[in-house]
């Protein structure tokens, strides 16, 4: 039968949890409840007790009622409730979350839904939904609710808006317990085919259309992440996650948003997790010769004696210096020679993105150059090949080479893995 788990703060919400059990228990699926309170008695009983999620986190449930401290306590409880819905999904009894919340319950529950991997269904119900969520969904797949009124008690507002969330819960639970999810390798998608991952921007749509033409030709199914910042993290997330038989990320426009002040940075941890978890990865420096920032009036005034680009009316661009280019080559230098798996750099020596192609108002082979010699030197004696293509980011030709070259790394890597 499909399970559907309850997280939540039963002291604050538990007559409301016990309205969605007995709820999801009519529409025939089974129930497990968590409790992450930590102040007042719980109002009805857990399967999952309050002590026991504390335990999860490495902590003991007294001592932080003790201390009386509710952020550090928040904090603590919802570590123990990622541990244990992760626990549960790993023991096979977990095929849905559902959460009702404030502030306080969807920061919990948020955090525990994060843990799971992407597909399993994640229904989150709160009076925080009608606003900014990036906080609470980060990069993962994290259904939110509006709850319309604050969740306190059943009536003829809430108690729709939590029917639906049930119905909804308990049909995607049984959709994911009927699919067999866990007889697929990771790294497999739907139709069986090996997932690549691959980045894009704007600027670089062309090359990456022809790489990613190539490799669905070669057999596999390549997602594309758009380098908006938050695509860049969910690419990061996912193959942390191990999704992925192969990365090609030709566009790393974050990283210049990252060192220059732009607004679609993904963080310092981008073009980290292939690497780390040794999966084959080809690279390219892709559109690293702009920092994006908002409307025109939104560039800084250190930046406007530089040649500005109006990309459209949300996002203007600005070429990167010699020496910005330079520390970016450095950083990704960097960031490849920690891999511990096959990767490679594919430099294109015509321009990185379609503003720095030649006869484009961004091609400088000076600060082109920078870049590509911080690359070279940075990656020199390691075990990450650096391969030059006399062509730009965005010439067909390119896009075939990179996709070649890393269908020859997967298929090296599997050849290895059958012969073990």
């Amino acid at each position: 039968m499909a399970i559907v788990v309850l997280v939540g703060t039963l002291d604050t919400k538990g007559l409301e949890y016990g309205w969605l059990r007995e709820r999801l228990l009519r529409r025939g699926v089974d129930v497990l409840v968590v409790d992450a309170g930590v102040a007042g008695e719980p109002r009805i009983p857990a399967d999952v007790p309050r002590a026991d999620v504390a335990r999860a986190a490495g902590a003991d449930l007294e001592r932080l009622r003790a201390e009386g401290d509710r952020g550090a306590a928040v904090t603590v409880m919802a570590r123990g409730a990622a541990e244990t819905v992760l626990r549960l999904h790993q023991e096979g009894r977990l095929h849905a979350v559902l959460a009702i919340g404030g502030s306080g319950g969807t920061s919990i529950a948020t955090r525990a839904m994060r843990a799971l991997p992407l597909g399993v269904p994640k229904l989150m119900v709160s009076s925080m939904a009608s606003g900014d969520v990036a906080a609470y969904v980060g990069s993962t797949d994290i259904t939110m609710m509006y709850s319309v009124v604050d969740i306190a008690g059943i009536n003829s507002v809430s108690a729709p808006v939590l029917a639906n969330a049930a119905d909804a819960a308990a049909g995607m639970a049984k959709g994911f317990a009927a699919a067999s999810r866990a007889l697929l390798p990771a790294d497999l998608g739907a139709g069986g085919k090996p997932l690549i991952a691959a980045s894009m921007a704007g600027v670089t749509t062309p090359g990456v259309d022809a790489a990613r033409e190539r490799l669905t030709g070669l057999g596999y199914e390549v997602l594309v992440f758009h380098t908006s910042g938050a695509g860049g993290r969910t690419l990061e997330s996912l193959a942390g996650q191990r999704l992925f038989a192969g990365v090609l990320d030709l566009t790393l426009s974050e990283l210049a948003d990252d060192h220059c002040g732009g607004i679609l940075t993904a963080g310092p941890d981008r073009l980290v997790a292939a690497g780390r978890q040794g999966i084959p990865q080809v690279v390219s420096l892709g559109a690293l010769d702009m920092v994006k920032f908002g409307p025109p009036d939104t560039v800084p005034a250190r930046m406007r004696e530089r040649h500005v680009h109006v990309h459209n009316p949300s996002i203007t661009v600005v070429r990167t210096t010699a020496r910005e280019c330079a520390e970016l080559g450095r950083r990704v230098a960097a960031k490849l020679r920690a891999a511990t798996g096959p990767a490679a750099v594919c430099l294109p020596l015509r321009g990185v993105s379609t503003l720095g192609a030649p006869g484009g108002p961004y091609h400088d082979p000076d600060a082109d150059g920078a870049l590509f010699d911080a690359v070279r030197d940075g990656l020199r004696g390691s075990a990450v090949d650096v391969v030059e293509v006399d062509t730009h980011i965005n010439d067909p030709a390119f896009g075939r080479a990179a996709s070649d070259l890393l269908h020859g790394m997967i298929s090296t890597v599997r050849t290895a893995a059958d012969c073990a």
